[in-house]
């Protein structure tokens, strides 16, 4: 059985795949084939844990190949700590947050106030949440975990789908801190640099279509 963990991202998935990679009879890894293009995105071994926040945009896919016969799980954590979390990534190299804002939403970071990224970063979880909460409505193997609440609800996952391996050494990894978001100061001269590179992106992208 394979194990999907959906998330907004900024939720303890990293820390989840730490905790399932104690599970003998499961192999587990976060993001794994988030960089791999066609049908081989969702080629996942069988007996495999796999968190990856991306896998949300991708929900029509991944029910046609794997329809009911995966397990699904839905990691949140507050609404607040998950938006402010990616206010810190506002700017960031390949943040989700950041191509959020100007890829769906069509509004450059630079144009907004702190208030409105913030909002930005509310839509964007709120997106992600429902549309895997409208996924799942159909599916029978499902399971709700909540970092904040993670330490009874994981034991619960681990029972359901039938792990062996040290839950205790599992429960340890929550207390360590993985891939935490913390507040960067970011220059006048770094953010020039990302407004320069877009430029220069959507130009090249203007001059090929008259091509």
């Amino acid at each position: 059985m394979r194990v999907f963990i959906l998330c907004s991202g900024r939720t303890g998935s990293s820390a989840i795949i730490k905790a399932c990679q104690h599970i003998e009879n499961y192999t587990a890894s976060h993001e794994s084939l988030s960089r791999v293009l066609g049908k081989e995105r969702f080629a996942f071994d069988d007996n495999h844990i796999e968190a990856d926040n991306r896998l949300s945009w991708n929900l029509g896919q991944l029910h046609n190949i794997y329809e009911d016969e995966a397990f699904y799980v839905h990691l949140v954590r507050n609404r607040d700590k998950v938006a402010q979390s990616f206010m810190k990534r506002f700017y960031q190299p390949r943040s989700i947050i950041d191509s959020f804002c100007e890829g769906i939403k069509m509004v450059s970071p630079e144009n907004l106030n702190e208030k409105e990224k913030l909002q930005v970063c509310y839509d964007y979880v709120d997106t992600v949440n429902t549309n895997i909460d409208l996924f799942l409505s159909t599916k029978t193997k499902k399971l709700n975990i909540t970092l904040e609440n993670i330490e009874n609800d994981f034991p619960i996952l681990w029972e359901k789908i039938g792990a062996v391996g040290d839950l205790d050494k599992a429960l340890k990894e929550f207390k360590v801190r993985h891939n935490s978001s913390t507040k960067r100061p970011y220059s006048f001269l770094s953010r020039l640099r990302l407004i320069l590179v877009r430029e220069w992106r959507h130009l090249k992208l203007t001059i090929q279509s008259y091509r």
